[in-house]
C-alpha cells in the first residue's frame, strides 16, 4: 500500500520537502542551542536587622549557582556569629511532559511541517499533474492512437514539452496517412496491372499452344515454363491485394478437412505426410481455398530450396478453446538464419543469395502469413534438427464440446 502510495511523482517530491524542512528546523535548533551560553544568574543579597531597625549581618548567594538551584545565604552577625539561610525553590505543580523540552521544539517542528505540507501540496500536485497528463498522452500514442494530444498549460518546461510532443506526433500520423495512401494507391496499381496482365497472357499461351513442334521444341518448353510463373505471380498478387483488401472476408468460413487438404498437397509434389492426431482427420473453420493456397506455398518453397526429402507433419495441442491445429512443413535445405527468420515473410523479400533458378519472387511466404492472420492464427521459421527449415503454423480449432 506504502509503494503504491508513494510511487506518485508528486508524493515523492512533497515528502521530500516537508523532509527538508523538517531537517533544517532540527540543524537550526541545535544551532542555536549550541551557540547559546548558560544564562548567568543575578547574585542575590539578604539584610537582616533587630528589633530595632539595626542592622546586624548581611550575605549575598553564591558567584556559581546554577538555574533550579535554590538560594543559600551565608550569614556573619556583627558578633560574630554564622547564620546559615536556604531559601529552597517554590514548588510547583507538575507540567506536563509534552511542553517541556525538547518535546516543546517538537511540537514547533511538527506546527512548521504540517504547514509547509499543506502550503506545498497543491502546488506540486498541480505540476505532477499536468505531467501525468503528459504521460497518458504518451501512452496512448505509443498503444497506436496517433491522434492522441497533450493539453498545453502555461509557459514552462512541461508546457514546452506538451508543445513539441503534440507537434511530433502531427507529423508522424501526417506522414503515416501519407504512407498509408501511398501503400494502397501502389497496392491497387499492382493489382489492376496485374489483371490486365492476364489477356496477353493467355493470348501468348494461346499462339504457343498453335505453333508446331520441330526444332524449336525446347525454346517452346522454356516459354511455356516462363509463362506459368508469370501466370502464377499474377495470381499471387491478385490474392495477397484482395487479402489487404480485406475482400476475403466475403468468403464464409466453413468446416475444412485440413488432412484431406495436406494429403492432396503432398501427393501433387511427392512429400511425405504425417499425422498426431487422435482421430483420421483434422477439421477447422475456415476458407478451404486459403487453406489449400497456404499449404501449397509452403511445400513449393520447400521443394525450391531442398535436395533432399520434404515432409508436412499435421498434429493438435491445447484443449478447450486453447485448441490449434498445428502444421510443420520439414526439408533439408540451407534453412534461414536467425536474422532474417521474420524478414521472408515480408513481401518480395528473397534471401541473400537466391538465384533466378531457383525460381519465386518472394510472394508465397507473405501469403501463407497473410493467410494465416486471416484465420486468427502464427507462423514462424525454425530450424530442423539434422539441417533445413521447420515452417510451423498453428490455427485455432473450436472448442469440441
Amino acid at each position: 500500500m506504502w509503494s503504491r502510495f508513494t510511487s506518485h511523482l508528486y508524493v515523492r517530491i512533497w515528502l521530500a520537502v516537508v523532509a527538508t524542512v523538517v531537517v533544517l528546523a532540527f540543524l537550526m535548533g541545535a544551532a542555536w542551542q549550541l551557540s547559546t551560553d548558560p544564562p548567568q544568574l543575578p547574585i542575590r543579597e539578604v539584610l537582616v536587622h533587630n528589633q530595632a531597625g539595626e542592622l546586624i549581618g548581611r550575605a549575598q548567594t553564591r558567584a556559581d549557582r546554577k538555574l533550579g538551584d535554590g538560594m543559600e545565604f551565608d550569614l556573619v552577625t556583627r558578633d560574630g556569629q554564622v547564620l546559615n539561610l536556604e531559601l529552597p525553590r517554590p514548588k510547583r505543580p507538575p507540567r506536563n511532559a509534552w511542553s517541556r523540552a525538547p518535546f516543546g521544539f517538537g511540537w514547533m517542528l511538527g506546527v512548521v511541517a504540517l504547514a509547509v505540507a499543506l502550503g506545498a501540496y497543491p502546488i506540486i500536485r498541480r505540476l505532477t499533474q499536468r505531467l501525468e497528463g503528459l504521460q497518458r498522452g504518451v501512452e496512448r500514442w505509443g498503444s497506436g492512437d496517433l491522434s492522441a494530444r497533450v493539453a498545453v498549460q502555461g509557459s514552462d518546461e512541461v508546457a514546452f514539452l506538451a508543445e513539441r510532443f503534440n507537434h511530433a506526433a502531427e507529423r508522424i500520423e501526417t506522414l503515416m496517412e501519407s504512407q498509408k495512401a501511398l501503400l494502397a494507391s501502389h497496392k491497387s496499381l499492382l493489382a489492376n496491372a496485374s489483371h490486365e496482365l492476364r489477356s496477353p497472357l493467355a493470348r501468348i499461351r494461346m499462339g504457343l499452344e498453335l505453333m508446331g513442334g520441330g526444332a524449336g521444341s525446347a525454346q517452346r518448353a522454356e516459354i511455356s515454363r516462363s509463362i506459368s510463373e508469370l501466370d502464377q505471380l499474377i495470381d499471387e498478387i491478385l490474392l495477397a491485394s484482395r487479402l489487404d483488401a480485406r475482400q476475403a472476408d466475403a468468403e464464409p468460413f466453413e468446416t475444412v478437412d485440413l488432412t484431406g487438404l495436406a494429403a492432396e498437397e503432398c501427393a501433387r509434389v511427392q512429400a511425405d505426410l504425417g499425422t498426431a492426431t487422435q482421430t483420421e482427420s483434422l477439421t477447422l473453420q475456415g476458407s478451404a481455398r486459403l487453406l489449400r493456397r497456404l499449404i501449397r506455398n509452403l511445400l513449393e518453397n520447400a521443394r525450391r530450396y531442398s535436395n533432399g526429402e520434404i515432409s508436412l507433419e499435421l498434429a493438435q495441442t491445447g484443449a478447450g478453446a486453447q485448441q490449434r491445429a498445428v502444421i510443420r512443413v520439414n526439408d533439408r535445405g540451407p534453412g534461414v538464419p536467425a536474422d532474417q527468420r521474420e524478414r521472408i515473410f515480408e513481401p518480395f523479400y528473397r534471401l541473400p543469395g537466391a538465384s533466378e533458378r531457383e525460381g519465386g519472387v518472394g510472394l508465397g511466404l507473405a501469403l501463407v502469413k497473410s493467410i494465416t492472420a486471416r484465420h486468427g492464427g502464427k507462423v514462424r521459421c525454425e530450424d530442423r534438427p539434422g539441417g533445413g527449415a521447420s515452417f510451423v503454423v498453428e490455427l485455432p480449432m473450436p472448442a469440441t464440446a
